[in-house]
């Protein structure tokens, strides 16, 4: 498997005041975020409005993000759906368009069965030689993978790992545990910011982040002071980045984040309806985590 990258970044979409994409400010953001630490971006995801965005404006973005970054970042393409049949043809196209990988997020609203999970998966990787990143998140699709199906998704070969974003450390343990022993090279990352040094520390490979948006070398280091070994130092900077960490999900992701970037000049637009600018409390309390931060990502 070609390595993806410890640090993933998930990218939010830029828009401009008309809430068409704004393309000039997705190549600046997708350039700005390699230079402060990512190792790949996930372009589409759950961060980049994927269920306002179209597929259409999502071939475009995979583009756009694939000529600002070149070869120094992998570019992961969000081509889930609730729909086995879209997430096959988004996945086919993003393959064609030249991206390094796919994420495919759990289906949401229609409720699967864990079998129903399996086959899926199965049938988006059969169709596609791009590696698939697995993505769950109960918090937004209802339907969590289990460990079990996740192990049992490890045994395909072009499934290469997952973002585990359920908080269940016992649950992740398991997915280590189970796919790693037959498969050593299949891949976990945190998807909490908040998880991922305790993550790392039964076995994770590194985080798909919102907040390496503002703070990615700073995370970087976290994680490089564990691998080397320097367990004091990474728990330092866990306890340090903790708060940005949850206050930049105060309100529902990217609603935070986006805030946050215009807060400090880095202009990506209002988010897509039905989400909104965050409410003045919300928006303060942002405002008064950011004042406690060296912000990483180049404004300029």
């Amino acid at each position: 498997m070609k390595e993806l990258g410890r640090l993933i970044t998930a990218m939010v979409t830029p828009f401009k005041d008309d809430g068409s994409i704004d393309f000039v400010q997705t190549r600046k953001l997708a350039k700005a975020l390699v230079a402060s630490g990512s190792d790949g971006i996930v372009v589409a995801g759950t961060t980049g409005e994927s269920p306002t965005v179209t597929w259409e404006e999502e071939h475009a973005l995979f583009m756009a993000v694939r000529e600002a970054v070149g070869e120094k970042a992998k570019v992961i393409a969000g081509t889930g759906s609730n729909s086995t049949a879209e997430a096959i043809e988004n996945t086919i196209k993003a393959e064609k368009l030249g991206v390094d990988a796919a994420l495919l997020v759990v289906p949401y609203y229609n409720k699967p069965t864990q079998e129903g999970l399996y086959r899926h998966f199965k049938a988006v990787a059969d169709a596609t030689t791009l590696p698939i990143i697995l993505y769950n998140v109960p918090s937004r699709t209802i339907t969590s993978l289990s460990s079990e199906t996740t192990i049992r998704l490890s045994k395909i070969q072009n499934i290469v790992g997952t973002k585990e974003a359920s908080g269940n450390l016992g649950e992740i343990a398991r997915i280590i545990d189970g796919a790693q022993s037959a498969r050593p090279d299949f891949t976990v990352w945190s998807g909490n910011d908040s998880d991922t040094l305790p993550m790392m520390a039964i076995g994770a490979h590194g985080v798909i982040s919102v907040a390496s948006h503002l703070v990615g070398l700073q995370i970087k280091k976290m994680m490089e002071s564990f691998i080397a070994g320097n367990l004091a130092e990474a728990a330092a900077l866990h306890r340090h980045l903790t708060p940005i960490f949850n206050n930049l999900f105060v309100v529902a992701n990217p609603i935070p984040i986006k805030y946050a970037l215009n807060y400090l000049g880095f202009k990506v637009g209002q988010p897509r309806l039905p989400l909104t600018e965050p409410d003045e409390k919300s928006a303060a309390i942002i405002r008064d985590t950011l004042k406690n931060y060296h912000i990483d990502l180049p404004m300029s």
